[in-house]
């Protein structure tokens, strides 16, 4: 269960909260923080059960000139200019027990899973206060268990605005949209169903890789000096992806949403100055 949470809330560092920065200043190299999460996340992509997390939330910023960790996430700078940056990221999914699940009862757990890979991003428009990018992601995917086990890629290639100090209120806005797609090893790990697992009412099936749907996800955060909030919000769609006749989609809609607080407990005495967002 320990596991379980943990790689949960890799997941929600990742990921979940990732929203701009505020404009250009001098900051803390360094801020070190603790809080808590709620989060109500389907077992899988189609999936009609949902899981209630309420995880410890470290809260860490790290702003080197390579390695970064902010609310655009946790990845490594090798490459930055004023239209296009190039960096390492990494995502994570959460666990679930085929025996908590009603589509997958008999079959394997889904093991927790962890992304990485390249990121190559375009600002195509910026102004005081906002950015318009175009985003395209690609991770090589493994599970997370005793014996890690390849399975496959996915790219989610997007287009995010980020808006810092939305109207002055102290509040940083981002929204993000795109299509998701997966390899035939990385859909199948999740929507195949193997002979020997076929029921009367679950039959043999084999994902194709492809076209895994699109996500539509919003994120909202703030500073209160020594005190961090922020919600987000996520819609995902299977409609046309190439695994949406597998018996384990049971809806082709979703709808994950979370709320974080943490405290900030330790700064840098070092300050750096960060980019204009």
């Amino acid at each position: 269960m320990r596991h379980r949470a943990r790689t949960a809330c890799a997941a929600l560092l990742t990921c979940t909260f990732a929203v701009p920065a505020a404009a250009q200043a001098e900051r803390p190299l360094w801020e070190l923080g603790i809080g808590v999460a709620g989060l109500r996340l389907p077992h899988y992509r189609g999936a009609d059960q949902s899981h209630n997390w309420l995880l410890p939330l470290p809260y860490v910023v790290y702003r080197g000139e390579i390695f970064k960790a902010d609310r655009e996430g946790a990845r490594a700078v090798l490459f930055e200019s004023d239209r296009l940056d190039f960096d390492l990221s990494a995502a994570a999914s959460a666990p679930t027990r085929s025996d908590d699940n009603d589509a997958r009862r008999g079959m394997s757990d889904l093991a927790p899973t962890l992304e990485l890979g390249p990121n190559l991003n375009w600002t195509a428009a910026r102004g005081p206060g906002w950015k318009l990018q175009l985003r395209t992601p690609v991770r090589a995917a493994l599970t997370l268990e005793s014996h890690p086990t390849s399975i496959g890629w996915t790219a989610t290639p997007n287009i995010s605005v980020d808006f810092a100090n939305l109207r002055g209120s102290g509040w940083n806005l981002g929204l993000m949209s795109g299509p998701v797609f997966g390899s035939r090893r990385f859909n199948g790990y999740f929507y195949d169903v193997p002979l020997a697992n076929a029921t009367a009412g679950r039959p043999a099936y084999r994902a194709g890789g492809g076209y895994a749907g699109a996500q539509f996800t919003t994120a909202l955060s703030r500073r209160f000096d020594t005190t961090w909030v922020g919600l987000f919000a996520r819609y995902d769609t299977l409609q046309g992806a190439r695994f949406a006749a597998s018996p384990l989609v049971r809806q082709r809609d979703n709808l994950s949403f979370g709320v974080a607080f943490s405290w900030v407990f330790a700064t840098s005495s070092q300050n750096v100055t960060t980019p204009d967002r």
